[in-house]
């Protein structure tokens, strides 16, 4: 490594990301509040960037970003980076999807077990002296195939946490040869024909964006139970609600929604009295809010005390072996 790296935090993140760096030698300035125009007026002074969500990495930001060497990004997906752009001025990338793929993988079986037990409706009822029995009585998840769509890290991670269950599971990606011992790779059409619940893992991208709609539901043989811990852009809402109106979706695990603002830190933004603006609630998502067989979380599949400390040990370790 030539000279001092000077790098730029603009998410709060673990504190072992800038003392590890500090052991590097690395020079680390904070700036969580300035917005983009102000970071992107400095951003020339800086080797490496340090970032969440907090906003996108455009072209734009790119050419103003001259001496920029790496763009740590805490967290899995890199659709808010301009990655062509960035890989053809020669920026490192170093997401970390390695850090929270435990993570995702217990959430997500969390919210299946959940559903199927309908634990949620159950505690609601206990909670106001309601006690039935036979309207929460649960289904098994033994014998049941799950199928997985996007089998990188977060994928094979549920998949793993599948092992202690009697449950076939397969695998759809676009990427061939990614099967393993925790699961078979199929085609769609098998992958339509054979699943009982659907486990979407997939990135954010052109042929991600609206890939659960009407069309792909209708296709599925039996009627399915969906899980989404990946991006909410990936499922149509308004398709989803008709597909549990008509059976065809028994429920859904739904951490992400596609109408989060893409800081994924709100979804429909602050009112002027600081609380959430619901007064442009789309009707699927009325519908989602009520339905007993729905579960929803705010985007934490990934988010655990634990994960947090991953995130960042994985960008320093990337940097660290590409630099040092």
């Amino acid at each position: 490594m030539e000279g001092k790296m000077k790098i730029l935090h603009v998410d709060v993140n673990h504190p072992l990301l800038i003392e590890q760096f500090n052991e590097l030698g690395f020079q680390n300035d904070e700036d969580y509040t300035s917005s983009k125009a102000e970071i992107e007026a400095k951003i020339h002074e800086y080797d490496g960037l340090i970032i969440r969500s907090r906003f996108s990495i455009d072209s734009e930001f790119l050419n103003k970003a001259s001496k920029l060497k790496f763009i740590g990004r805490l967290g899995a997906g890199l659709e808010n980076i301009d990655v062509l752009h960035a890989e053809a001025n020669d920026i490192f990338l170093a997401a970390a999807p390695e850090g929270n793929r435990n993570a995702v993988g217990e959430h997500t079986l969390g919210m299946l077990l959940s559903l199927f037990n309908k634990l949620q409706k159950a505690d609601r009822e206990v909670r106001t002296g309601k006690w039935d029995r036979e309207g929460n009585r649960g289904i098994e998840l033994d014998g049941k195939t799950v199928g997985i769509v996007g089998y990188g890290n977060m994928g094979k991670a549920f998949a793993k946490k599948l092992r202690g269950f009697d449950v076939e599971v397969i695998c759809y990606d676009i990427q061939g040869g990614v099967g393993d011992e925790n699961a078979r790779q199929v085609g769609i059409m098998e992958l339509h024909q054979r699943t009982d619940v659907l486990s979407l893992h997939v990135p954010q991208t052109e042929l991600t964006i609206g890939m659960v709609n009407t069309e792909f539901i209708e296709k599925f043989h039996n009627p399915f139970w969906i899980l989404n811990t990946a991006r909410g852009k990936a499922v149509i809402s308004d398709d989803l609600v008709s597909g549990l109106k008509l059976g065809k979706v028994l429920g859904a695990g739904l951490d992400v929604l596609e109408y989060e603002k893409a800081s994924f830190e709100n979804m429909f933004g602050i009112s002027a009295s600081g609380t959430p603006d619901l007064s442009k609630m789309p009707e699927a998502f009325q519908y989602l809010i009520q339905a007993e067989n729905v579960l929803l979380t705010p985007h934490v599949a990934g988010w655990t005390i634990e994960s947090l400390e991953k995130l960042a040990q994985t960008v320093v370790d990337k940097v660290k072996a590409k630099f040092c």
